[in-house]
C-alpha cells in the first residue's frame, strides 16, 4: 500500500484508511482484530477513530473505539509502525444526550479531551488529531492556539479538521499564519461518487462540493480526506439510497460506473475508491469493514487501474 503525504507536514499516510467507528460496539473485539491485523497485514498504517466513537451504538457511550485499539496495539506491540488519527470536539457532555450536547471545541476542553484519548490508546501521543465537528460558540483562535500547544508539548504530530465549510479552513488558515501556529493539514468530510442534489443538507455533516475540490486542488498543502466513500454499500446492492442522492444525476453516474467496473473486471465499490485516489485532487478514503471479506474487496481496489478516457467518462457530468 502506497503511502501519501498528509499536507506540509513532512508526515506520510496510507493511502486507504481504515475507519475504526464500531469498533468494540457493532463490530464485536474479535472481529475487529481480525481487520485491523489484516489491514496492517497488506501495509495499512493509517487508523481513523474518535473520542466518541462510538456513543449511539447499542452498549456505547463513547470510547470503545480507541479503547480497543489501545488493547491491541499493546497486544501487538506495534503502535510505532501506525499512524493513528482520534477526534475532539462531538462528545456529548451528558450521558444519554446526542450532538446536541457535544462538547465543542473550547480550549479546556480540547486539552482534557486529548489526556482522555492518550489514556484510552495507551500512547504518548497521536499522529493526527481532528476538529471534529466546527464550533461556531468557540473563536477559532482558542481552538487553534489550543491544537498548537499540544503540537508543541509532543501529545499531537498534526492536526486536522472535520465537517467545516471551506471559508471556515481558509478563514483557520489565515488565523494560523499570523500567530505562526500549526495549520489544519487536513479535512475530512463525507464524500463518495454520487454527488448530493443541490441544496442537499447532512445536517452536522458536510460533503465535499465542487468549492471545495477547486479549494483543494489550489492547496497543496491541504489534503483531502472522504468518509463514507461506498454509501454504506449501497454500490454493492443498489439498495437505501438516502434521499440526498435520489435523482437523475445518481441514475447516469451509476450508468457509467457499472460500464467501467466491467471493463475493469472490478466491483462497483472498488471503482469507487480508485477513482477517489487517481482523480484531482486525490482524495483519501475511510474504508470501514466489519468483515473480513469486506476488508479484502476494499484492499483490492488498489490493483485497479483508471485510464484517462474512464476517469473522463466517470466525471462526466449531464445535469
Amino acid at each position: 500500500m502506497r503511502k501519501l503525504p498528509l499536507g506540509k507536514t513532512g508526515l506520510t499516510v496510507s493511502e486507504l484508511s481504515l475507519g475504526c467507528m464500531n469498533f468494540g460496539t457493532r463490530t464485536d473485539e474479535e472481529t475487529s482484530v481480525k481487520v485491523l491485523d489484516q489491514y496492517v497485514e497488506a501495509g495499512g498504517s493509517f487508523l481513523d477513530t474518535s473520542n466518541n466513537y462510538s456513543f449511539w451504538n447499542e452498549g456505547g457511550a463513547g470510547g470503545e473505539s480507541e479503547r480497543l485499539l489501545g488493547r491491541w496495539m499493546k497486544e501487538r506491540g506495534n503502535r510505532e509502525k501506525l499512524f493513528v488519527a482520534t477526534k475532539v470536539g462531538a462528545m456529548p457532555t451528558e450521558p444519554g444526550a446526542g450532538l446536541e450536547k457535544k462538547e465543542g471545541l473550547a480550549k479546556k476542553v480540547i486539552e482534557k479531551a486529548i489526556d482522555k484519548s492518550l489514556k484510552h490508546l495507551d500512547t504518548e501521543y497521536v499522529d493526527l488529531y481532528y476538529a471534529h465537528i466546527d464550533d461556531r460558540d468557540t473563536p477559532l483562535e482558542e481552538t487553534l492556539e489550543a491544537f498548537n500547544s499540544l503540537i508543541q508539548s509532543g501529545k499531537v504530530r498534526a492536526i486536522g479538521c472535520s465537517n467545516y465549510l471551506t471559508w471556515r479552513i481558509e478563514q483557520a488558515r489565515q488565523i494560523s499564519l499570523s500567530n505562526q501556529w500549526a495549520e489544519y493539514s487536513c479535512v475530512q468530510q463525507r464524500f463518495t461518487y454520487l454527488r448530493p442534489k443541490t441544496g442537499s443538507s447532512f445536517g452536522i455533516q458536510y460533503s465535499i462540493n465542487d468549492e471545495m475540490l477547486d479549494y483543494g486542488k489550489a492547496r497543496e498543502d491541504l489534503t483531502l480526506i472522504a468518509y463514507s466513500p461506498l454509501l454504506g454499500g449501497y454500490y454493492s446492492n443498489q439498495k437505501s439510497l438516502i434521499e440526498q442522492y435520489e435523482w437523475t444525476d445518481s441514475d447516469h453516474r451509476m450508468k457509467n460506473l457499472f460500464e467501467v467496473a466491467k471493463e475493469v473486471e472490478a466491483t462497483p465499490n472498488q471503482v469507487v475508491l480508485a477513482w477517489l485516489l487517481q482523480n484531482s485532487p486525490t482524495i483519501i478514503p475511510i474504508i470501514g469493514a466489519s468483515h473480513l471479506e469486506q476488508l479484502k474487496e476494499n484492499i483490492e481496489s488498489l490493483k485497479v487501474k483508471l485510464s484517462k478516457e474512464q476517469l473522463d467518462r466517470l466525471n462526466n457530468n449531464e445535469v
